[in-house]
This record gives structure tokens, C-alpha cells and sequence, in this order.
């Protein structure tokens, strides 16, 4: 394995939003990790609900917490869901500056609905919404970094 190989690995990891990267292959062991950001909001739902980390990752529910009827397990109201955003980079809300955005609060979208694109690694990805529904809010501002999985949108569902 050579430089060029690793670079190549590292843009895969770049473009597919991965932070870590190990690969044992006969006597060549390789592992790549990324960042050193720490996703605050993760560290602090663990805090408060004090359930294992596994159980964390599975979402599920700390077994002493009540349910609030108003609210969905995902901390949404009923009938609202969250487009999120597949990959690093940077969130842009319009193809370019002088372009209108591709949707606003207000705005109906359906699965195959350009909604934003994230630029990485200098190429710019049209992001759909992959969901039926009404945006009721925009969670990110307009040329700003985004982390894999971080919600960008709310739409109303239902």
C-alpha cells in the first residue's frame, strides 16, 4: 500500500461521511481516524438518561423517563420527522448565491425533492428529501459545516 492508495482512502472516508477507517490485510494494518470533534449534544442525552452507551445507540428509551404525550421517542412532536444530512460538509440552501432557495418553511416536498446540497471535497451533492411533507423548519444556516446525521430540516409528516 503506497501513498496514493491511503489518499484515495481518505477521500472515500471524506465523501462517505466515515471518521475512522481500519483495514488488516496480510502484514499491512492501516487504521485512519478523523475529527476529534465531540458531538455535544450525544454526550449530553448520555449524561442525562445515565443508560449505557449501547443502549444509546439503539435509541431506545431510558426505562425511568416518562413519555410526554405531546412529544414522539425521537424528542419530534407527532407527525414530524427530520431530514438529516447524509454526509460532512458544507450545507448550502440554494445552488448558488443569486439562485432561489430550493425550499422554505412553508414549502410541500416529496421524496425525489432537492431540499439543500452539501458541498464535499468540491463537489456539490443535491440532498432530497426522501420524505412526504410540509418543511416547518430550517435547522441549519445557509454555508455552514454539518456532521453526518445532523438535522438540517423538520417536516410535518401527517
Amino acid at each position: 500500500m503506497d501513498l496514493k492508495d491511503i489518499e484515495k482512502i481518505m477521500k472515500l472516508m471524506d465523501s462517505h461521511g466515515l471518521s475512522q477507517f481500519k483495514l488488516e490485510q496480510d502484514e499491512t494494518k492501516l487504521e485512519l481516524k478523523k475529527g476529534g470533534d465531540i458531538d455535544i449534544e450525544a454526550v449530553q442525552r448520555m449524561i442525562a438518561s445515565s443508560a449505557p452507551p449501547q443502549m444509546m445507540a439503539s435509541h431506545a428509551p431510558a426505562a425511568a423517563a416518562p413519555a410526554a404525550p405531546a412529544v414522539a421517542p425521537g424528542g419530534l412532536p407527532p407527525g414530524t420527522e427530520e431530514i438529516t444530512s447524509p454526509m460532512v460538509g458544507t450545507f448550502y440552501t440554494a445552488r448558488n448565491p443569486e439562485s432561489p432557495d430550493f425550499v422554505k418553511v412553508g414549502d410541500k416536498v416529496s421524496p425525489d425533492t432537492v431540499v439543500c446540497i452539501i458541498e464535499a471535497m468540491k463537489v456539490f451533492n443535491d440532498i432530497t428529501a426522501e420524505i412526504k411533507g410540509e418543511i416547518v423548519e430550517l435547522l441549519v444556516e445557509n454555508g455552514t459545516p454539518v456532521q453526518y446525521g445532523e438535522a438540517l430540516f423538520r417536516v410535518k409528516t401527517s
